[in-house]
């Protein structure tokens, strides 16, 4: 297995100017204007998302014949009904009565069937910024993008769409595997920063205890299959023009980031540093994966105070030079971390006997590898 990376932005950013989108799930209302500060729990837009049509049979509900359906209601078509109101009865005193299951409008009735339908009233959507900083752009009916210094760590694969919370370091080595035991209710509303891998009885723990993200290095593709709740390999849409996960009941207030990709392998140690070193800041994590057309890593956001210095406007996309911090992209290696010590004009010949320009790294564990200059990325 490898990993390939176009986008040759590093994963690792210490410090740059990160622009979030927030996004309505239904056409609605933006609320505020360019050039507003907001904080994560500021309103930005709002909308009335409309709910399916309740149809009932009524006929069957009041042991009636559908031609008396339309006697037997107690509304008009087109008034209002609340929840749990009457809204048909067989007699004026006693007999069979129905109430209301949801607050709507009374939309027709079938006299031929016997059935009625309710339109209910639609959900009110409040969107919030979820993250710290300044409304730069308005998506009219849409949503609002925010720009924040922060500092940024992108993943490989992620799940779930955007949660903020405080980063809680769960383990002290990126080796280190987060069991279910580990997972209590101190960790509810924040963002676990893991190290290798992570079970699916973890993952349904950290739903149970209300956690809001979960960083690890790696997931094991049968356990991530277990905790989604699908059977082979037919449900993964993984072609063109976009991947997607299988459809099923998953838990969407849960974010997992995944930073080295499927297996068992331990988070890369930069990243575990990075992200260590902010344990008890708040965070924004984006699990929303796409790797086909407009590519979009999973990613964590740290926002950094105002007085932090030195922040560049865009993440800076590092080259793969003698001297850099790179990690490998390609078995055997997959994940681990060195510095380039050469890189030869000429084309050298690999394992696999391949003839390529190739990049000389020495590994955290003292072991000099020779790998393709395609097949790391530079992380500073």
């Amino acid at each position: 297995m490898s990993l390939y990376v176009p986008s040759g932005a590093s994963p690792l950013v210490t410090g740059a100017l990160a622009r979030i989108e927030r996004r309505l799930p239904h056409p609605g209302e933006v609320i505020v204007r360019v050039g507003q500060r907001v904080e994560p729990g500021t309103p930005v837009a709002h909308a009335f998302i409309p709910e399916a049509p309740r149809i009932m049979n009524l006929a069957r509900l009041l042991m009636i014949p559908p031609s008396r359906v339309k006697r037997a209601l107690l509304h008009d078509i087109g008034a209002p009904i609340a929840q749990g109101a009457p809204l048909a009865q067989t007699g004026r005193f006693g007999g069979q009565k129905c109430l209301s299951p949801v607050n709507g409008v009374l939309a027709g009735v079938d006299e031929a069937t016997g059935y009625i339908t309710i339109t209910p009233d639609p959900i009110r959507y409040e969107l919030l910024a979820n993250v710290p900083g300044v409304v730069m752009e308005i998506m009219p009916y849409e949503g609002v993008r925010i720009e924040t210094p922060a500092a940024q760590v992108y993943g490989i694969f992620g799940i779930g769409t955007s949660q903020y919370g405080v980063l809680q370091l769960m383990v002290t080595d990126p080796a280190e595997p987060i069991t279910p035991d580990k997972i209590n209710a101190r960790f509810a509303y924040a963002i676990i920063i893991g190290g290798s891998t992570i079970s699916a009885a973890t993952l349904e723990r950290a739903v149970q205890e209300r956690v809001r993200g979960i960083i690890v290095g790696s997931i094991d593709e049968a356990e991530l299959r277990a905790f989604l709740g699908v059977e082979g390999y037919a449900p993964w849409n993984a072609g063109p023009p976009n991947w997607g996960l299988p459809a099923s009941p998953y838990p969407a207030d849960l974010v997992v980031i995944v930073t080295e990709g499927f297996g068992n392998r331990s988070m890369s140690r930069p990243l575990f540093d990075l992200l260590a070193s902010y344990a008890g800041k708040e965070a924004l994590v984006e699990g929303t994966t796409h790797v086909w057309g407009d590519v979009r890593r999973p990613r964590v956001v740290i926002p950094l105070t105002t007085r932090a210095a030195g922040v560049s406007l865009d993440a800076p996309r590092p080259a793969v030079r003698p001297g850099a911090l790179v990690r490998v992209l390609h078995q055997p290696r997959l994940g681990e971390s060195g510095q380039v010590r050469t890189l030869p004009l000429a084309p050298q010949r690999l394992p696999s006997r391949v003839r390529t320009q190739t990049a000389e790294v020495a590994l955290e564990d003292g072991t000099i590898t020779r790998v393709s200059a395609v097949a790391v990325e530079a992380l500073n």
